[in-house]
């Protein structure tokens, strides 16, 4: 099968960064489903382990944690799946990823593709949507009011992948008042096209910003970028007993900041329950069926911004190259393998 992968970890200017190869077909085994890939989007972990983490010598590395397919055959303990099925997933970090013609995935990871999209549409959306959704209301718990603060949230980095679904379903599934950030035009307008109630500027001091709204102090703060930067206004501008959530890698924060408010502080790493299998493992399968039933009922939309024909290396160099830029919004897919 068709195939993108890389042998060592690097740059994305070197000539084997990432290549077109032949693998073998993945066999299904229990209750993994084998799936032939359709669509592929492409997100910041694919670039941090392309740059970091090489495969053991003599193998190939394949990345890719997003995608869109038919199910193609299915292990001997599968319930919730037979072939034919279309499907969307984010799958699991510690197996192969999904930048090749066939994928084997564990079913409990898997939803049933939003049936009003197409698969470049449906690809946009699992690992940025399980991300927002079990940061919103696995983590931050944001249905739960902290009390005397103002029923608002704070996503910084609204106009990125996890920011652009983040604000749809704060919007659709609570009453809470969503403030964006973003500092370019084009970013502005797509943030308030996605349903942001306000918008300030990330380049600017945040704290000011959110008292000129006159609001209150938010209850709750969704960082998905540059937290380490952030913190101090984060700090200061946020409710008496809010949460804080991160999903971005700093190298450092100071946590006493938080210390005086009794800001809790909560990570979300969608892996997590993968990797670990944690006894709720399955709830991301049902968080997928849950977003799709909301797209074909039309309260969520497709994050896509960019299609890239036909998935290659070409083309993922391409991709991957303006994530590293910082100047991505929404979510960029690859579509369709070449006969």
């Amino acid at each position: 099968m068709k195939a993108i992968g890389y042998r060592q970890a690097g740059s994305l200017d070197r000539d084997d960064a990432l290549v077109d190869i032949e693998l073998e077909r993945p066999v299904p085994q229990g209750r993994d489903v084998l799936v032939e890939v359709a669509a592929i989007s492409v997100n910041p972990v694919d670039t941090k382990i392309r740059k970091n983490v090489s495969p053991e010598p003599g193998q190939w590395k394949v990345l890719g944690w997003d995608a869109v397919g038919r199910v193609a055959a299915v292990g001997p303990d599968v319930t919730r799946f037979q072939p034919g099925d279309a499907v969307f997933y984010a799958g699991a970090l510690d197996r192969p990823g999904a930048n090749s013609e066939f994928h084997r995935v564990d079913e409990r990871l898997i939803g049933r593709k939003p049936g009003t999209l197409g698969n470049a549409e449906a690809a946009a959306l699992p690992l940025t949507a399980i991300t927002a959704w079990e940061m919103l209301f696995d983590r931050l718990d944001v249905r739960r009011p902290v009390p005397g603060a103002a029923n608002t949230i704070l996503i910084i980095g609204g106009a990125g992948g996890v920011g652009s679904i983040a604000i749809q379903l704060v919007k659709a599934l609570t009453d809470l008042t969503v403030i964006a950030t973003a500092s370019r035009p084009e970013t502005r307008a797509w943030v308030e096209a996605l349903g942001a109630d306000h918008v300030v500027d990330h380049r600017e001091p945040l704290a000011g910003q959110i008292a000129a709204l006159s609001l209150g102090r938010p209850a709750f703060v969704f960082s998905t970028t540059a937290t380490d930067r952030h913190a101090a206004q984060i700090a200061e501008l946020i409710a008496p007993q809010g949460r804080l959530g991160l999903i971005d890698d700093p190298d450092a924060i100071d946590i006493k900041l938080f210390k005086r408010k009794s800001v809790s502080i909560h990570w979300e790493f969608m892996y997590t329950r993968s990797m670990f299998e944690t006894e709720d493992i399955a709830a991301q399968g049902r968080l997928l069926d849950e977003v799709a039933r909301l797209v074909d009922t039309g309260r969520l939309r497709t994050t896509l911004t960019e299609t890239l024909r036909p998935i290659n290396a070409a083309n993922l160099r391409k991709a991957h190259a303006l994530l590293e830029s910082g100047r991505a919004r929404g979510k960029i897919v690859l579509e369709g393998f070449e006969a």
